[in-house]
């Protein structure tokens, strides 16, 4: 495609998202420095709708985008704009009164609906993209334990295990081995280095002890990718007659947990935004709407996803850029923190 018609068809996405109304020729024309007559706009226009990029949603009306020319603009978007030192603030400040995981996660998903006006998903960061930072060991009765473990991005697991009695002082010399073997490595060399020491733990260690690693071992395998945050359903409600119908099915469709991993799934590395358009959805409900979505983590590492999902007439330059800086400042939060 030639940069004119480039240009007509950015012209074209840009004032359909703002009015919500067909674009014509005319206003393409006054509203826009296109350097050329409204004839050659018409004519590009035809070429456009006769390519696919436009259409004409009913008689005598202007164009509206379709989802290939949706993607057309999106791919040819070249860098995207950073937010404003104001906005970048705004999301430190936001993030940085959390107290813990579940509210880091609860505080983006609210931002990210907040700043976007889109439904947005947050999916929890998964034990094998971490390090665990400490595993305690709390005596709740003479013959009941609470194992806890804590990893790099703020997640708490903690199981109860029955156990034979035991004092105090054997609970200090448990705890001493297995935070030795667990702390600093990721689940995966964790899970090696316990399962070495069930293997040489000293015989008055050794029944509590293999209780204790064998529920160890089942919490830093748990991948727990089905556990995602949601926010910012009533955004959807708000784009119109276009999508009245819609709305309905794409709600329901993100209520399934499966549907919002597979929608966030194809984001998986950190600092990338992906934006799945329309038709190029997998599941036939949410084929009126876009995906927008990055990876979050630290510098070496993607803990999980984050996204926003709405109609496919959204401002994409503005919402790619604020995915990818919510995921930068959560990202950094966590590894941070």
């Amino acid at each position: 495609m030639d940069d004119r018609k480039l240009e007509v068809l950015r012209a074209i996405v840009t004032d359909y998202v703002s009015s919500q109304e067909p674009v014509g020729s005319r206003s393409l024309v006054e509203h826009h420095d296109l350097g050329v007559s409204p004839a050659t706009v018409r004519n590009d226009m035809a070429a456009l709708e006769e390519e696919g990029y436009i259409m004409q949603p009913h008689t005598s009306a202007g164009r509206i985008p379709t989802d290939k020319g949706y993607r057309l603009f999106v791919d040819r978007l070249g860098s995207l704009k950073p937010l404003s030192p104001a906005e970048q603030r705004a999301i430190q400040t936001f993030l940085s009164g959390a107290l813990d995981l579940d509210d880091v996660l609860i505080r983006t998903v609210r931002l990210l609906a907040q700043v976007t006006q889109q439904v947005a998903i947050v999916q929890y960061p998964t034990l094998s993209h971490s390090v665990v930072r400490h595993v305690e060991i709390v005596s709740m009765s003479p013959s009941r334990l609470l194992l806890i473990l804590i990893t790099s991005t703020g997640r708490i697991e903690q199981r109860a295990l029955e156990i034979p009695e035991h004092d105090e002082e054997t609970l200090a010399e448990l705890r001493a081995h297995l935070n030795t073997a667990a702390v600093g490595n990721t689940s995966s060399q964790a899970a090696v280095r316990l399962s070495k020491l069930a293997e040489t733990l000293p015989p008055s260690l050794e029944v509590i002890g293999q209780a204790a690693i064998a529920t160890l071992l089942e919490m830093v395998s748990s991948e727990a990718t089905g556990r995602m945050v949601v926010g910012g359903m009533p955004n959807l409600t708000r784009y119109g007659a276009e999508f009245e119908t819609t709305v309905k099915p794409v709600l329901e469709a993100l209520e399934e947990q499966v549907v919002l991993l597979k929608l966030l799934g194809e984001a998986n590395a950190a600092d990338e935004v992906t934006v799945r358009i329309g038709h190029e959805n997998p599941y036939k409900e949410l084929q009126s709407t876009s995906v927008v979505a990055s990876g979050y983590g630290s510098q070496v590492d993607t803990f999980a996803t984050l996204g926003v999902v709405g109609p496919t007439r959204m401002d994409y330059p503005s919402t790619m850029a604020s995915v990818r800086a919510v995921a930068r400042y959560v990202g950094r939060f966590l590894s941070e923190g």
